[in-house]
């Protein structure tokens, strides 16, 4: 151990003096980079080799530490560091025997009070919040825009302290101390050095048009404050906006400790910040991490996301992901590395109706505007509609300033979607003085209807209406209409389906595994808000509210954080594998209505919605697990063709991908899901699979399959037959295609279901025929 810090200290050391001779040489043009380096280069974080890296840093300021070009060191997340480098610098790095990998600082985004209702959660002595204990007991870690502490779903009145192998912080800052934190939201860090830098390079933005950025945990943004109270929030008795999803308000896991973890800020979320995050977070204790933020999908190897979640993954931290709002562009779907749980979107059964009444005739349109409120132009007269399409002002979208006043005062405007924000158009048409607005989706959102808190009489219509609503408009001189809200109607529509936005697969960026995994509640859902914003997250907008209504992947993503720290909770060993096996194989397909899931007018496909719908009650016993190591993980890389650097680049393991696959000869990856791809002519496939046996000592389970169209399935054997607890057996599939081709060229789904009188555990098979 001697010999090697040694070696780990004198790589260290031939490293700072290689950076200090370059680093001296440039100063201009700078970027932030990632650098990623073999581990141990850092002498595994000893005092002397915390002096060495002090001075390396020193070594590029001077003596200001303020200003140094090192942001941030990586060592759990990954081995390495942030750092401002010019062009020559990074080409000088490259050559250095210690460094992996170099990658530039990518931006990323941000991606209730009744959807646990809606999953079939209740407080029953039987049911799996009772089994769970509420996730008592475990820690989801948010990465996100902060947190607003006074919120009242972050109250601590029935939580134990934290656990005693919580290492976390709550870190001071700007309107932001200890005091702040409590039982419940037990610890709170900020990181925004990739961001500073950035938004200091960046054009200046308009102050009017921003809401004031807390150097802290302080949320000021309110995304963050959302997606913590809807993984773990506990209950708020009557919330509601304005009246309007009145309920009580509860987190998926409301027994559970926050921790939160600020990477967003106004200029996006920066990969050096995130990883820092995920690194800390690592360090603390956490169980789950819960990322509501992506991009469109990049290799593995160049994922500071994929990496750093496989580091958590070996210390057992499960990591949920949010798919992605690129929908419904195929391959779309991001965050896909197979030891994340990535997750799509679905609807509610919960509509909030405001028409639009034009004589006799009506349009249905959805908002969540204050309907109540007396007196309101719009909403209690017919008025004048006006559409103000073409020209070089982009008027149709309601841009800023593109509205004459003398054409649209006191009317009603229609607004086409696109260009800017919903709810900002609203802020347009007032400016300019009109009295109500119709945001019509164009063709791409479909009959979409998330909803928003307008800040004047407002309702958003589907593609159809949008067509007739438009139709009226031309074919009368002077249209007039009004809009009736309608509050809150539950259970008079099919639900669940999957958001049109919502990110689809097949995955880019791993062929060999189905994504998304699961779809959760992600449109129109109801959770806790900042006091520094109104509803409608405008900094026009004076008003102030305890909850306000989102929609995206970015709220699907909470709920399965919840439901795994619940299932974390019921079974305190599992892997986050088997948590994540668990969450997937009891989803579900149907609505309920008892009919197929919907994605727009056709039955959604597995690329829409992985497995289905999220079932608690279900995942908390599943019956059966597939499990998955480290290790497992690995020989998958291999099996998608990465080379051994790409391979360290993600896992730090050396390895030779020739010895692994002959070793691992016929190896599939013991995912969940089955992801069949035909190539090369090929017309049988076989996959593995094994199943860990989590419920009845003694059981039996038979297979059931849904053959893909265009494939034979063959499954062997066919009973598994388990005599105790945690016995491991195995089964094998073979998949035939009498033609190379397959059906129509493209794609098949099918499933793979092991029955007892139980359980039902369910695996989607996808199968793609790749095109000579």
């Amino acid at each position: 151990m001697e010999a090697a810090n040694r070696f780990c200290s004198l790589g260290a050391l031939n490293l700072l003096l290689w950076l200090t001779a370059s680093f001296a040489a440039e100063t201009d043009n700078l970027r932030t980079y990632i650098i990623q380096l073999h581990p141990g280069s850092y002498g595994g974080g000893s005092a002397s080799n915390s002096e060495l890296l002090h001075k390396w840093q020193l070594s590029l300021v001077g003596a200001s530490m303020s200003e140094s070009r090192i942001l941030y060191t990586y060592q759990s997340a990954m081995d390495g560091f942030a750092a401002r480098l010019s062009e020559s610098e990074v080409a000088t790095l490259r050559k250095s025997p210690e460094v992996i990998a170099i990658r530039p600082d990518r931006k990323l985004q941000v991606q209730t009070t009744y959807s646990f209702k809606f999953l079939g959660l209740s407080s029953s002595a039987s049911g799996p919040w009772a089994r769970s204990a509420f996730g008592r007991g475990t820690i989801i870690g948010v990465l996100d825009t902060g947190v607003w502490p006074e919120s009242p779903s972050f109250n601590d009145r029935s939580m134990p302290p934290p656990p005693k192998r919580w290492k976390g912080v709550c870190q001071q800052g700007q309107d932001f101390n200890s005091t702040n934190c409590n039982r419940k939201l037990i610890g709170a860090r900020w990181f925004s050095r990739g961001h500073h830098v950035a938004a200091s390079t960046a054009p200046s933005l308009d102050s009017r048009n921003a809401s004031p950025e807390y150097i802290s945990p302080r949320d000021s943004h309110g995304h963050g404050t959302h997606t913590t109270s809807t993984a773990a929030g506990v209950p708020v008795p009557m919330a509601s906006v304005f009246g309007n999803g009145a309920g009580e308000a509860r987190g998926m896991a409301p027994g559970a400790h926050i921790a939160v973890y600020k990477v967003c800020w106004l200029t996006g979320c920066y990969s050096s910040d995130i990883l820092a995050a995920m690194d800390a977070a690592i360090r603390d204790g956490v169980d789950v991490l819960s990322l509501s933020l992506g991009g469109f999908p990049i290799p593995l190897y160049d994922d500071s996301i994929a990496i750093g979640s496989f580091r958590a993954m070996e210390h057992g931290i499960s990591v949920v992901c949010a798919a992605g709002n690129n929908g419904p562009i195929v391959s779309s779907v991001s965050n896909g590395a197979p030891w994340i749980a990535t997750v799509g979107a679905s609807t509610l059964d919960r509509q909030f109706p405001a028409l639009i009444r034009m004589g006799n005739r009506k349009l249905y349109g959805e908002s969540m505007y204050p309907g109540n409120q007396p007196h309101k132009a719009g909403s209690d007269k017919e008025i004048d509609v006006v559409y103000i399409a073409g020209g070089e002002n982009r008027s149709q979208f309601c841009i800023k300033g593109s509205l004459p006043r003398d054409k649209v005062h006191g009317k009603m405007v229609v607004c086409d979607r696109g260009e800017n924000g919903r709810a900002e158009k609203g802020q347009v048409v007032k400016e300019a003085g009109g009295a109500a607005m119709v945001l019509a989706n164009m063709e791409v959102n479909k009959e979409e209807d998330s909803v928003d808190v307008h800040i004047l009489p407002a309702t958003q219509i589907g593609a159809r209406e949008a067509a007739l609503l438009k139709a009226y408009i031309n074919s009368t001189a002077r249209p007039t209409a009004r809009i009736v809200f309608g509050g809150t109607v539950i259970g008079k529509s099919r639900a669940p389906s999957v958001a049109w936005f919502s990110s689809r697969g097949p995955s880019l960026t791993d062929p060999g595994i189905l994504k998304p995994d699961v779809i959760a509640p992600g449109v129109n859902i109801i959770a806790a808000w900042p006091q520094n914003l109104g509803p409608s997250s405008l900094p026009e907008d004076r008003r102030r509210v305890n909850f306000t209504v989102m929609s995206g992947t970015s709220m699907a993503c909470p709920h399965v954080s919840g439901l795994a720290a619940m299932v974390r909770s019921a079974h305190p060993g599992w892997s986050p594998a088997a948590v994540k096996s668990a969450i997937m194989t009891t989803a579900d397909l149907n609505d309920h209505s008892g009919k197929p899931i919907m994605d727009g007018d056709s039955p959604a496909q597995v690329f829409a919605m992985g497995a289905g719908q999220v079932n608690p009650p279900k995942a908390v016993d599943p019956g059966l697990i597939y499990d998955i190591t480290p290790d497992d993980y690995i020989t998958h890389l291999c099996t998608l063709g990465y080379k051994s650097s790409d391979i360290f680049t993600v896992t730090h393991r050396n390895i030779s991908c020739r010895e692994v696959l002959r070793t691992n000869q016929g190896f599939s990856l013991n995912y969940p899901s089955i992801s069949v791809r035909f190539e090369g002519g090929a017309t049988r496939k076989m996959v593995r699979r094994r199943v860990t046996n989590v419920g009845e000592p003694r059981s039996v389970y038979k297979v059931e399959v849904v053959d893909p169209e265009g494939v034979l399935v063959r499954v062997r054997p066919m009973r598994l037959v388990f005599r105790r607890r945690n016995q491991v057996l195995g089964y094998r599939v073979w998949f035939i295609s009498p033609t190379k081709n397959g059906v129509g060229g493209a794609s098949s789904e099918g499933q793979l279901t092991w029955v007892n009188t139980r359980h039902r555990v369910r695996s989607p098979i996808a199968v793609t025929w790749k095109q000579s």
